[in-house]
């Protein structure tokens, strides 16, 4: 991935809002929120006028007015620049056209689900699974409702999401069975490496395959 000046994805969040229009940092929270940008992005809201005070600094953003409503602070209103343009272009096309080499946090636990045990494994995994069905349930519905109001163009990330939750479901449960019925090489030596602290050799023997 490409080290930019300003990393904060929240960044590339106010670029697509502005785009549209000279926004203040408090309606572009407005708009992102609306539109739901902080289940699709990583937001830490308290961070927004750091963020736009940076996009300034860099060039992306410019302050053309400041306005005061009633009895409230002045607001300033700032506009994307053409840099900041070719900087929302640039970033947007890496995030579609690159792969992400991060590995998700729940690779990370499959990585060293052997120091939990098969037995507090296949626990862990049925409430997974039975979460992500849930999960795909709300998605669905959403969607759903969505598609009554937007066109599909503006749906394709919400369209994303289910689709990974429904594969994930699919994979774990399929996993789930594997472990539950015995087909699964090595189960009973991991057993009993996890209840006694000894590593046996038909394990070794499994890992080193």
């Amino acid at each position: 991935m490409k080290r930019r000046k300003v990393g904060n994805l929240l960044g590339l969040a106010v670029l697509s809002a502005v785009v549209e229009r000279p926004m203040h940092p408090y309606e572009m929270a407005a708009v992102l929120k609306q539109r739901g940008k902080d289940a699709d992005l990583p937001i830490k809201w308290g961070s927004l006028y750091t963020v736009v005070a940076n996009l300034e600094k860099h060039g992306f953003l410019e302050a053309v007015e400041s306005v005061r409503d009633g009895g409230r602070p002045e607001r300033t209103v700032y506009r994307i620049t053409p840099a900041g343009h070719a900087e929302m272009e640039d970033w947007v096309g890496e995030l579609v056209g690159t792969l992400d080499r991060e590995p998700p946090r729940f690779k990370a636990g499959l990585s060293l689900m052997g120091v939990l045990g098969p037995d507090q494994t296949v626990s862990l995994l049925r409430q997974r699974a039975q979460d992500l069905e849930e999960r795909a349930a709300e998605q669905r519905a959403s969607l759903e409702q969505l598609r009554a109001v937007l066109p599909r163009v503006f749906l394709v990330e919400v369209e994303y999401d289910l689709a990974m939750t429904e594969a994930e479901a699919r994979w774990v449960r399929g996993f789930l069975e594997e472990l539950t019925s015995g087909t699964v090489p090595g189960v009973d030596a991991w057993r009993r490496w996890y209840e006694t602290g000894e590593f046996p050799d038909d394990l070794g023997e499994f890992v080193e395959k």
